[in-house]
């Protein structure tokens, strides 16, 4: 038994031997990773703007890339060689790429040095910077919002951006454009035309729903020579879900109040020559008292089907004249027939309550009319007739 241990043990040690290189053994791997792993380098810093650079937006961060090291230090100093504070972050689209921000703004037409450094895997500290110039626009400008900042609006109300110019440069305008919901929603801003965009959901607001716009626009490019003069933060609130469906056929207008129905009213719409829009109409503005004009559309008030008319509770809900308001001259016709020149007529009683229930945002829907589609033809907030697909496909991003 002592033997045949002792030749087993020597065939393994032979075996051992066999296995060997001729460069030094077993111990030779370790040696070969050793010897493969990477030398100290000196970290490589790039920044943007480049140097030299002109008519760089005052309102876009400023970027430092490192490669082979870590970035330790970030200054910005003006033409005076005075500190201008910021702080330092990664970028939101590349975590390899930190972005420096003003703290307040930079200035139009002003001169700027970023100065970055960094350590490499060499423990030695490197330093790179550039000098640049901001833009100098031909003009500025500040773009109206609604809805108004502490406003409580109703479930159909698009937030509106308008600008004084059409916007050449859309996507830089967009882009600095940010929702915040306290219900999150899958909204997306559409350009309506070349100088207004508007933000909506897919479908209607989640109701009690606190949302806040970001306008950060200062510094961003417009197009044409006009930039952004300021940034604007305006929040408002979505109330309760009002919601209702107007139906020309049966001449009946249903309110609901969430999911509950809470009113069926009898009303007359839009005649036979004065249709009224089919589609979701937006309450915009209540008036107690109103004269509905038909000069406003272009008829004079002295011609034929031309009127001049005082009315109560008078709800808008579109800019072509379509308002749901009080006519007790067409009572006898409410629930039969229609014989408005376009609006939702009702009782007086009725339409003090309609009145008293709605806030700008509610949605009025008109179906079974025989008239058109509410269009951009028929004033700012056409929206909801507009599909999904090709609503997003009017964002400048997509």
């Amino acid at each position: 038994m002592r033997r045949t241990a002792a030749v087993a043990v020597a065939g393994a040690l032979l075996l051992l031997v066999g296995c060997q290189d001729d460069d030094g053994g077993a111990g030779s791997s370790g040696a070969t990773a050793s010897s493969s792993a990477e030398a100290p380098r000196p970290a490589a810093l790039s920044l943007t703007p480049a140097d030299g650079a002109v008519d760089v937006a005052p309102g876009e961060p400023l970027a430092i890339s490192v490669t082979d090291g870590e970035l330790q230090d970030v200054t910005v100093t003006d033409e005076a060689g005075a500190p201008v504070a910021g702080v330092v972050a990664d970028s939101p689209g590349d975590p390899d790429v930190d972005v420096w921000t003003p703290e307040g703004e930079l200035d139009y037409g002003a001169g700027y040095t970023l100065t970055a450094r960094a350590e490499g895997t060499d423990e030695q500290t490197v330093e790179s910077s550039t000098t640049f110039t901001t833009a100098t626009p031909d003009s500025l400008s500040t773009p109206g919002i609604g809805p108004l900042d502490g406003q409580t609006v109703g479930v159909g109300l698009p937030i509106r951006v308008y600008f004084d110019e059409p916007v050449t440069d859309q996507a830089a305008v967009e882009s600095h454009l940010r929702v915040d919901s306290s219900t999150p929603t899958d909204g997306v801003w559409s350009w309506v035309s070349d100088s207004e965009v508007h933000f909506r959901p897919s479908t209607y607001w989640p109701e009690n729903t606190d949302v806040t716009l970001h306008a950060d626009l200062y510094g961003i490019p417009f197009g044409d020579g006009v930039w952004g003069e300021k940034d604007r933060t305006v929040s408002f609130r979505i109330g309760e879900e009002h919601v209702s469906i107007a139906d020309a056929r049966t001449h009946v207008m249903e309110v609901y109040d969430g999911d509950q129905l809470v009113q069926t009213f009898p009303i007359s719409a839009g005649s036979d020559d004065n249709p009224s829009h089919n589609g979701v109409h937006v309450v915009t503005e209540l008036n107690r008292d109103r004269v509905m004009d038909s000069s406003t559309y272009g008829v004079p008030a002295d011609s034929p089907g031309g009127y001049r008319t005082p009315v109560e509770y008078a709800v808008r809900i579109s800019d072509n004249g379509e308002f749901v308001h009080a006519a007790p001259w067409s009572v006898a016709e409410q629930g039969n027939s229609n014989v408005s020149h376009g609006c939702i007529n009702m009782s007086t009683e009725r339409a003090a309550w309609f009145f008293e229930f709605s806030q700008p945002g509610d949605v009025v829907e008109i179906r079974n009319s025989i008239g058109p589609p509410l269009s951009r033809a028929d004033g700012d907030i056409y929206d909801w007739t507009i599909p999904w697909d090709e609503w997003r496909a009017g964002s400048a991003l997509q």
